[in-house]
C-alpha cells in the first residue's frame, strides 16, 4: 500500500517548523527517525495533511552529559549513538542495558529515542527506561519551552500530551542523588521483535540503601506501566532477598497484559516477575562485590 498525499516540508529553523505546524492544525505529523512513522503512513494508519522533516535542523543530534551528571539526548540522536556512548555505557546502565536490544541494526541507526517516546507504543523500549530513570521530554511551541516528565507524557496506546504544533526537541535524564545502578530485560520472539514482555530499573544507592527507585514495564498493558509501588517498595531498605521478591510481587501485580499469540496473560506477568527479580538480584551482588 502506498501513503495518501501530502505536502513535505523540510524546515531550516525550530521556530519554522513549529509555525508549519500550527499552520496545518493538527493534521501534520513530524519525521525524525521515521522507523515508526513511515509504516504508518505506508498503511494509511496515518494520513498527515503535511509532513514536516526537522532532519536539517541544527543542533539536534547530541548525546550530552552536563557537568551535574544529567543528561540532554537531543530529537535527532539515533539509537546507535546511545549504544555507542561511552558516557551512557559509564554512567546510565540502564540505558546502557536497553539500547543494543532496541529492534534491529537497520532501525537503531536511523531511529531516536525521543520519537521513540513520542510515538507511544506499549510494547516499545525507550518509554520505559525513561520512566524508570525518572526522565522528561522538552517540548517547543509557539508558547515556548515546557518539561513534560515521562510518566504523564505518554497517556495511552499511541497517545502523548504534545499539543498538535509543539515538537518534542529533547530528552532528560536526571541527575543521579547517590550510586546508580540499574539493568533492562525484554523477552522477544526473535532479534528486533516487539516486546513480549521486558522491566527497566534504575536503583540509586547511598549508605547501604536505596534512595530512589523506579521501575517501568513494556508489553505488559496498554501504555507503558509505571510500576511505582514495586519501587516504592525498595526505598530505604538494603536489596535483599524480601525486598527483592515483594518489589518483584508488586511489579506482576501492576502488570495489566492481554493473552495473545505471544503468551498468556499469566505467562507475561510470570516473566516480569523474573525479570525484576533477576534484575535487582544483579545490583544486589554488584553492590556486594564494590563494598
Amino acid at each position: 500500500m502506498y501513503p495518501g498525499r501530502f505536502r513535505y516540508e523540510s524546515p531550516r529553523s525550530l521556530d519554522e517548523a513549529v509555525a508549519l505546524l500550527h499552520e496545518a492544525g493538527g493534521e501534520g505529523k513530524v519525521l525524525a527517525g521515521g522507523q515508526s512513522l513511515i509504516p504508518l503512513l505506508k498503511l494509511r494508519f496515518a494520513s498527515p495533511s503535511i509532513l514536516v522533516d526537522i532532519n536539517n535542523l541544527p543542533g539536534l543530534d547530541h548525546v550530552e552529559r552536563r557537568p551535574d551528571g544529567s543528561f540532554r539526548i537531543g530529537a535527532l540522536a539515533r539509537h546507535a549513538m546511545l549504544e555507542r556512548s561511552a558516557d551512557i555505557a559509564a554512567y546510565q546502565p540502564t540505558a546502557a542495558a536497553a539500547a543494543p536490544l532496541v529492534a534491529d541494526p537497520i532501525v537503531r541507526n536511523r531511529g531516536t529515542l525521543v520519537g521513540s517516546v513520542c510515538h507511544a507504543d506499549p510494547q516499545g523500549d525507550w518509554a520505559a527506561v525513561m520512566i524508570a530513570v525518572g526522565g522528561s521530554v522538552v517540548a517547543h511551541g509557539p508558547g515556548g519551552r515546557r518539561s513534560i516528565p515521562v510518566a504523564d507524557f505518554v497517556t495511552g496506546p499511541f497517545q502523548n500530551v504534545l499539543a498538535y504544533d509543539e515538537i518534542a526537541v529533547e530528552a532528560e535524564i536526571p541527575a543521579p542523588t547517590g550510586t546508580i545502578t540499574g539493568g533492562f530485560l525484554k523477552l522477544e520472539r526473535r532479534v528486533g521483535d516487539f516486546a513480549t514482555a521486558g522491566a527497566a530499573i534504575s536503583v540509586q544507592h547511598a549508605g547501604g540503601r536505596v534512595v530512589r527507585a523506579g521501575i517501568a514495564l513494556t508489553g505488559v498493558g496498554p501504555a507503558t506501566v509505571d510500576a511505582a509501588a514495586a519501587a516504592g517498595a525498595l526505598l530505604d531498605r538494603p536489596l535483599g532477598a524480601d525486598t527483592i521478591g515483594r518489589a518483584a510481587d508488586l511489579a506482576a501485580e501492576a502488570a495489566t497484559p492481554r493473552s495473545d499469540h505471544r503468551g498468556s496473560a499469566d505467562y507475561k506477568r510470570h516473566v516480569v516477575h523474573t525479570f525484576v527479580r533477576r534484575i535487582l538480584a544483579g545490583i544486589a551482588e554488584q553492590n556486594e562485590r564494590a563494598a
